[in-house]
């Protein structure tokens, strides 16, 4: 069964950084487009940024785009949200995805993942 923690979330200033990770386990092979999600209290989520198996091919929303670099570890299987310059308004609950199918990209605001985590909570004071 394929699982996914993420851990790296904690409170924070407005203008410094964290950086996320999520670990996926249950699955010995990679090859699956990953991808990152905010959630609000209403536990509505909003998509950030997904990147492909190979790590070179991303897509982020207009929202983060040049404060957030989303990457992947494909020899752990491990995928990373770092996050700079950060608002109060990036605070919720951070929550990894990844994709069932094993090499399909899809770039754009994906929201159809197979796979989900439970979050890690970031908290951006002002």
């Amino acid at each position: 069964q394929v699982q996914l923690r993420e851990s790296g979330g904690s409170l924070v200033q407005a203008g410094g950084s964290l950086r996320l990770s999520c670990a996926v386990s249950g699955r010995r092979d990679s090859g699956y487009q990953m991808a990152w999600f905010r959630q609000g209290p209403e536990r509505e989520r909003q998509f950030l940024a997904t990147i492909d198996w190979s790590g070179r091919q991303t897509y982020y929303d207009a929202s983060v785009q040049g404060r957030f670099t989303i990457s992947i570890d494909r020899a752990t299987n491990t995928l990373y949200l770092q996050m700079n310059n950060l608002e109060p308004a990036d605070t919720g609950r951070y929550v990894c995805a990844s994709e069932g199918l094993q090499y399909r990209w899809r770039p754009g605001p994906i929201m159809d993942f197979d796979y989900w985590g439970q979050g890690t909570q970031v908290t951006v004071s002002s």
